[in-house]
């Protein structure tokens, strides 16, 4: 039978449309994400894995492969849900080989075009073959890259049961984008004793600190009169909307930020005279500066409820998780050097950074399970121009077998 590729299974698990709802009130918060895990669920049962068990109510996929006796078990986690920020349907992925290091033509009916001149980052992978889209889906690979590796490694391990390597725990989660991907997550079931989130970027790339996150939503009454009557009565909602989101720094917006800076980011706005609506995402590494960052947007509530009357806006301010760096340091920094120590092995070069988002591995710490994250080898997540490299998704399939393989006590 013939190995399948990592690039391969990506192509085949980012045509199964697996994206999730922010809006939805239901967990997982779309029925299509069970699609996907039924599919790995049948997939690893069939190369062997023990323990497989699919979820069927909350769509979690978990298995097992044995290892050696008495070490400590080592997990590998990647979600299956992607992005609401960009449609997940009809992908229409295709590889470009050998990249020239120029322009990619995603679209020729649309004239959509990906270039280094916005994303310089593609050009590091001159030479090597990148996966795109046509220009109107996301890819995917956010983290349908990390699935595929983990994927590829199990099938690599359970073919090779000759080769020595630590017990292996295996799970997919859905709904990581919209913030529930841990929700119904059973530890017990998981059966690590640490673990590794496969979902960040870039090859490479090592992290083990966070956003601290909370989500704000501003709701603002209007009173409504005709124009030609309204002075001195009229309170237009929109207006009163964009001076209150004018009140947040202007220069701590997600364009105007990078590497430890927080942020504040509108990400919907509605709204007419007589009821307008904001919501953001609040941001920020250090637990002080985003405990100022949720003072400074409810000052900015109260300021606006001084000027124009009691409960004019109405914000609500929810925490959505931490800095997993509290968890993972200093007691399991040698998930780190370890991490480092293989990457080294391959060839590859160590970046150890600060996410800029958050994952599965930030809750599932706070929950007992040490869990930093790991690169995929994808770029320009939640979008169009979203594209993963196979090279790097290869060297990440042989970096996940080689932590298995050099785990020791």
């Amino acid at each position: 039978m013939k190995h399948e590729t990592v690039s391969e299974r990506f192509l085949r698990y980012v045509s199964v449309d697996t994206q999730s709802d922010e809006n939805s009130n239901t967990f997982p918060s779309t029925e299509k994400q069970k699609n996907l895990g039924r599919m790995l669920y049948e997939e690893l049962k069939a190369m062997g894995a023990s323990d497989a068990v699919f979820d069927e109510n909350y769509d979690y996929v978990y298995a097992k492969i044995p290892g050696r006796a008495g070490e400590k078990t080592l997990g590998f986690i990647a979600h299956m849900d992607t992005s609401p920020d960009a449609s997940g349907t009809d992908i229409k992925a295709r590889v470009v080989e050998n990249y020239d290091g120029g322009d990619i033509l995603l679209n020729p009916e649309r004239n959509i075009v990906m270039s280094p001149k916005t994303y310089p980052e593609m050009l590091a992978y001159k030479g090597q073959s990148l996966i795109v889209t046509d220009g109107t889906t996301l890819l995917g690979a956010d983290d349908k890259a990390g699935v595929a590796e983990i994927m590829a490694m199990a099938a690599w391990l359970l073919s090779h049961p000759e080769e020595e390597h630590a017990p292996i725990a295996i799970a997919f989660t859905p709904d990581e984008e919209v913030g529930g991907g841990v929700d119904h997550f059973d530890l017990k079931q998981f059966g690590a004793d640490f673990a590794y989130t496969v979902d960040g970027g870039g090859i490479g790339e090592l992290e083990y600190e966070n956003f601290n996150a909370a989500s704000a939503k501003a709701v603002i009454h209007g009173i409504n009169v005709h124009p030609g009557d309204a002075k001195d009565k009229m309170k237009n909602a929109s207006l009163i909307a964009m001076e209150f989101n004018a009140m947040l720094p202007a220069d701590q917006r997600p364009d105007c930020t990078e590497g430890y800076e927080g942020f504040f980011h509108l990400t919907e706005m509605k709204g007419e005279v007589e009821h307008a609506e904001l919501s953001y995402i609040i941001r920020d590494h250090d637990a002080l500066k985003f405990a100022e960052k949720k003072k400074t947007i409810q000052d900015a509530a109260d300021a606006i409820n001084a000027k124009y009357g009691e409960n004019t806006i109405e914000l609500a301010v929810a925490d959505s998780y931490y800095n997993m760096k509290s968890q993972i340091a200093p007691d399991y920094l040698f998930l780190i050097d370890e991490a480092c120590e293989a990457m080294k092995e391959l060839g590859v070069e160590p970046k150890v950074q600060p996410i800029r988002g958050g994952t599965d591995g930030a809750r599932l710490s706070f929950m007992g399970l040490p869990c930093p994250n790991l690169c995929t080898g994808g770029h320009n997540y939640h979008g169009r121009f979203e594209y993963c490299c196979i090279e790097s998704m290869e060297s990440i399939e042989r970096l996940l077998v080689k932590l298995a393989a050099n785990r020791h006590e």
